[in-house]
């Protein structure tokens, strides 16, 4: 079973990939799209949930999604059928950074994905390119909420704290007009539903030839959860807007 497969698996449960519950999906949506009626690309949009969720609220909504997965592109377009948005929504199977569109989008979405572009600064010089005047960015990273060991230094990369995180931002040129910081319960009940969807699946496919394999992934992402970044992983999502044209 590849990587693509686990985390479709894992995310059975918890179709946002990153820590945040329904209810701040819901507003961080809220802020990005004011008036129900922008155009919204997803970088990275894996099946399509930021972008779904946003059309299936606002019927004057448009919204394009970019990502290699054609799996995970396949999903949205099923969900997008269910639905009934297939018109308003349209998906791109490729690399993100080679995306082009004539017009530009009036909220451009990086969630829990910066790490495709190399980074914060990188995926917001990206998402800056797609960016129509007057538009936002919705960001979601992480960051060190308190001095990390140098095995989750090792997982996670060189983040900051989330000050620091902040200013880095504004220092590009953003300015954020909202942002939400994941509670305990949403960054536990993010890691639960994960490893436990993986876990009981391999449970409930014993004769599975992968079924070992994915109950030790279950196992060994949980543990790595609890004893490694669990009291020192943090994870943003910031609305910006450009400071300055």
């Amino acid at each position: 079973m590849n990587r693509e497969q686990i985390s479709r698996i894992a995310h059975v449960d918890h179709p946002i990939k990153s820590p945040l519950d329904d209810d701040s999906v819901r507003r961080l949506l809220e802020r990005g799209l004011p008036r129900g009626d922008e155009r919204m690309l997803d970088l990275g949009c894996g099946s399509g949930e930021w972008l779904l969720r946003a059309l299936a609220t606002r019927p004057d909504l448009h919204a394009e999604g970019v990502d290699i997965s054609e799996d995970a592109l396949a999903q949205a377009r099923r969900e997008a059928d269910r639905l009934g948005v297939p018109e308003r929504l349209v998906l791109h199977h490729q690399e993100a950074a080679d995306f082009a569109s004539p017009q530009p989008f009036d909220l451009v979405v990086s969630v829990g994905a910066t790490h495709a572009y190399g980074g914060l600064l990188p995926t917001l010089a990206a998402a800056r390119k797609h960016l129509a005047p007057g538009g936002r960015v919705l960001i979601g990273e992480g960051f060190w909420d308190r001095s990390p060991s140098p095995e989750a230094v090792e997982m996670f990369g060189d983040l900051a704290d989330l000050a620091t995180t902040v200013d880095l931002v504004v220092a590009d040129g953003w300015t954020p007009v909202h942002g939400h910081v994941s509670t305990r319960g949403e960054l536990d009940a993010y890691e639960w539903a994960c490893w436990g969807s993986l876990a009981s699946w391999a449970l409930d496919h014993p004769a599975d030839p992968d079924s070992g394999h994915v109950l030790a992934t279950a196992t060994a992402r949980r543990t790595e959860w609890l004893r490694t970044y669990r009291d020192a992983w943090g994870f943003v999502s910031l609305v910006l807007r450009r400071t300055s044209s």
